[in-house]
C-alpha cells in the first residue's frame, strides 16, 4: 500500500522509471493521460507507426507538442531522452531496444506484439502485454523468455484480466477457495452475427460518443460478440490455473447480488461446469432488457471456506452469498483500462512482481466460430470482424483437434465450404506458419503438448 510513496521517492532521488510505450491507439492515450500525473516515472519514448497520430494522442491526453522530438532510430531516441525530452519512433522495435526500464506493448496487433516484446526482453526490459491478444497465443512462451532472460512479463492492471487476478490473489492469500472468478460484460447470443457496421450502436454509444472517441469498430465488436471475453478468460486461466469451459463461457444475466447463487457447480444449483472455473455474466436477459444491478464493467470472484465459522462471518458482515450461505462474492464495479496501469509500472519497478502472468502454462484457448456459412476461398478478417467470433475451450481440445487460435486467424483463406458456427481448423485453411509468431506458437505447442497444468 506505498507505491506512491515509493515511486516519489524515485522522483526526489531522480532515478525515475523509464518507460516505453508502443502503440498510441485508445488504450495507449489513456495510459498518456495519467502517466503525464504520476510521479518517479519518465516517458523516454513513444512509438507508433504513424508518429503524426502517436503526437495527436499525447496532445489529447493533456501533454506539450514541444516536448516530443522525432528520432529514426534507438541510438537517437536514447540521445532525446537525455535531452529531456521523449523521442517519437515509427518502429516498435526500435522502440523495444531503447535505454528504459519497462516496455509497454499497446498495439493491439498479435503479430507485432510478439516481436516488441520478445525483442525487449532479448534487451533486458521488463514487459507489460496490454495486447492481450499476443498474451493467449504465445505468453506462455513469452513468459518462460523472461525468466531465462531475468525481467518481468506482465498483464497490464486496469484492463480486467490483471484486476481478476488481484481478486483471485486475494481470496487464495486469505485461506478461500475460488469457485469462479471472471467479469461482466454486455452480452447475447444475436452478438455473435454482430459486425463492425452494427456494433458501435449495440454498445449504445451516441453518434457524438462516436465522433469524439476515436472508437474502432471491429475491437468494440470483439467486445460484443464474446471474442474479447474469451480472450480475457484464457489469459486469468493461464495466469491462476483456473479451469476454462470445454464449450464457452455462460454468459448468465445476473445482477451482483446473485453472482454468488449463478457463479457456482451446477451440481450445487449453479450454471458451471465445475468449481474453480472462469466465467463471465451478462448485464442484458434474453430480451435484451438490462438486467439491474449489473455488472457491464466490473469484476467479480465467487468463493467459499473449509471454515464453518468463516461461512457464518460472510452473512454476519452483510456479504452477499447463495442460498446456502456457503458461496460469497466479491466484485469490483468498475475498471479504468489504462488510466491505471500505473499499478503494473509501479509494482514491477518497485516490488519486482508482475500484476498477471501466464505462470501456469498454456490452459485455456481461445478458437474461431464462423458468424454465417461460408465458402472456399473467403478469408477470415481476424477479431471483430465479419468472418469469426472467439469462443472459449481447453488448450488440449484445441491441441487435440488442431483448432486455429483467433490470435492468429486474420487473413487466412478457406479451402472448403463451412457452416455458421464451424470451428475453424487447420485443415480448412491455407496458411503459411513461417512468420515469428507462427513459429513461436508452434515452441510453445511443442513445449506444453501433453502436459497437464496445475
Amino acid at each position: 500500500m506505498n507505491l506512491a510513496a515509493m515511486l516519489a521517492e524515485r522522483e526526489e532521488r531522480q532515478k525515475p522509471v523509464r518507460l516505453a510505450l508502443i502503440g498510441a491507439g485508445k488504450f495507449g492515450t489513456m495510459i498518456l493521460a495519467q502517466l503525464r500525473l504520476m510521479r518517479g516515472v519518465q516517458l523516454v519514448v513513444l512509438a507508433d507507426l504513424d508518429v503524426g497520430r502517436a503526437r495527436e494522442a499525447a496532445v489529447r491526453a493533456g501533454w506539450e507538442a514541444e516536448r516530443f522530438a522525432l528520432a529514426p532510430d534507438a541510438v537517437r531516441a536514447n540521445d532525446v531522452a537525455r535531452a529531456g525530452k521523449t523521442a517519437l519512433l515509427a518502429s516498435g522495435e526500435a522502440a523495444a531496444e531503447c535505454e528504459v526500464d519497462i516496455v509497454i506493448e499497446a498495439t493491439g496487433y498479435p503479430d507485432a506484439a510478439t516481436l516488441h516484446a520478445y525483442r525487449a526482453i532479448e534487451a533486458g526490459r521488463h514487459v507489460i502485454m496490454v495486447t492481450v491478444e499476443a498474451d493467449v497465443v504465445v505468453g506462455p512462451m513469452l513468459y518462460r523468455h523472461a525468466q531465462k532472460h531475468g525481467v518481468i512479463y506482465s498483464l497490464a492492471y486496469g484492463d480486467q484480466p490483471a484486476i481478476v487476478c488481484e481478486l483471485v490473489d486475494w481470496a487464495r492469500t486469505c485461506g478461500f477457495e475460488v469457485v469462479a472468478a471472471g467479469k461482466g460484460t454486455k452480452f447475447h447470443p444475436d452478438f455473435k452475427r454482430s459486425t463492425p457496421e452494427t456494433a458501435l450502436g449495440h454498445h449504445g454509444f451516441t453518434p457524438e460518443q462516436i465522433a469524439q472517441g476515436g472508437f474502432n469498430p471491429k475491437m468494440f465488436n470483439s467486445f460484443l460478440d464474446g471474442t474479447k471475453q474469451s480472450i480475457e478468460m484464457v489469459a486469468i486461466a493461464n495466469a491462476t490455473g483456473l479451469h476454462v469451459p470445454e464449450n464457452d463461457l455462460v454468459y448468465t444475466p445476473c445482477s451482483v447480488y446473485e453472482l454468488a447463487t449463478f457463479e457456482r457447480p451446477r451440481a450445487d444449483g449453479g450454471v458451471l461446469e465445475r468449481t474453480g472455473i472462469v466465467d463471465v455474466v451478462s448485464s442484458i436477459d434474453a430480451q435484451h432488457r438490462e438486467v439491474p444491478n449489473n455488472l457491464r464493467f466490473g469484476m467479480f470472484v465467487t468463493f467459499t471456506s473449509q471454515e464453518p465459522y468463516s461461512l457464518r462471518c460472510l452473512s454476519e458482515y452483510g456479504v452477499s452469498t447463495d442460498p446456502s450461505g456457503k458461496v460469497g462474492a466479491m466484485w469490483r464495479p468498475y475498471h479504468l483500462i489504462g488510466l491505471e496501469l500505473g499499478i503494473s509500472i509501479a509494482s514491477i519497478a518497485l516490488r519486482g512482481e508482475a500484476t498477471g502472468a501466464p505462470v501456469h502454462g498454456h490452459i485455456g484457448e481461445v478458437v474461431c466460430g464462423t458468424r454465417k456459412a461460408m465458402k472456399a476461398g473467403e478469408t477470415i478478417d481476424g477479431e471483430g470482424g465479419y468472418a469469426v467470433y472467439g469462443m472459449t475451450t481447453s488448450a488440449q481440445r484445441a491441441r487435440r483437434e488442431r483448432l486455429i487460435p483467433m490470435g492468429l486467424a486474420q487473413g487466412l483463406k478457406l479451402t472448403r465450404d463451412v457452416p455458421a458456427d464451424h470451428l475453424v481448423g487447420e485443415g480448412d485453411v491455407e496458411f503459411d506458419d513461417s512468420s515469428f509468431i507462427w513459429k513461436l506458437r508452434r515452441e510453445q505447442e511443442r513445449a506444453f503438448d501433453g502436459a497437464v497444468v496445475a
